[in-house]
């Protein structure tokens, strides 16, 4: 079962699922038949019991950040009491959990990467309410925290740019916010394998390679043939208007446990990104 199947992670891990011997069900708030609103407790909870799958791959969230700061019960609501009923559902079938986590559940103030066992202290809504999240997920279940994904779906940073790359002028973008770049592609293959070997534990999930958002845009402008040149660095305090919540300026995840747990680790965002823009090229 994957919460959130029209998202950037759940399409990708549709489009595997596709190609093996899983049954899958699809949902989503607004998914055509496959619709379910997991923040109703009990159709979520009836659902998982009519379904009984092994494996619940839980991507679904609000992850409009600076909206989670103005409507902060949807975000508690969405992230962390839809969880507790997904939870619910899940013990009374025996179906193992794979949450989805995010960097923004630490405060940034690292001066090194974090790792799996870093204390959490969100600075936004939106990481408490993930972190609210992580706390209703059993511990044989796992927790997979990832940052910055981006893909051929959806909104996010590689769509933008793209968008962007035949125009002239500067673009400006912030240099003291420091992340690693995800692609939904090579996230969705390793929350499979951590769910249908049902891994227990905290997991950093992210493509190797961290940069700050300037950065990252010259990397998206040179893969799409544009011009990297245009990019100004610019400080989070400069940015107008000003971001409602707090971003954390270090959210460089460190996949330790990933690493000495023998699962191997993602490539260099280098390589998902130069495959991302070849696909919206096409």
């Amino acid at each position: 079962m994957i919460t959130g199947a029209k998202g950037q992670l759940g399409t990708e891990l549709s489009t595997l699922l596709d190609s093996t011997h899983h049954d899958v069900l699809g949902v989503d708030l607004d998914h055509g038949r496959n619709t379910l609103d997991i923040t109703d407790r009990d159709l979520t909870v009836g659902a998982i019991c009519e379904w009984r799958p092994e494996l619940i791959l839980h991507g679904a969230a609000f992850t409009a950040v600076d909206r989670c700061e103005t409507e902060p019960e949807t975000a508690y609501l969405v992230n962390s009491l839809a969880t507790r009923s997904i939870a619910d559902g899940a013990r009374r079938v025996d179906a193992h959990v794979v949450y989805l986590s995010t960097d923004y559940v630490f405060d940034g103030t690292k001066s090194g990467p974090y790792v799996e066992w870093d204390q959490p202290c969100p600075q936004s809504i939106y990481g408490a309410s993930k972190l609210g999240g992580e706390m209703e997920i059993d511990p044989a279940w796992t927790i997979a925290r990832t940052s910055w994904v981006c893909s051929p779906h959806g909104a996010n940073m590689v769509k933008t740019v793209m968008g962007l790359a035949s125009g002239t002028g500067p673009l400006s973008f912030v240099d003291d916010q420091v992340g690693n770049p995800t692609f939904a592609d090579d996230l969705a293959a390793m929350v499979l394998k951590l769910g249908v070997g049902r891994m227990p534990g905290t997991f950093h999930v992210t493509n190797a390679g961290s940069v700050s958002w300037y950065e990252f845009v010259r990397e998206i402008l040179m893969a799409a043939g544009g011009e990297p040149e245009r990019v100004l660095p610019i400080t989070t305090a400069e940015l107008s208007p000003p971001r409602p919540a707090r971003r954390p300026a270090n959210s460089v995840l460190d996949n330790m446990a990933l690493r000495h747990s023998g699962l191997g680790e993602l490539d260099d965002f280098r390589i998902p990104l130069r495959r991302c823009v070849d696909r919206l090229l096409a």
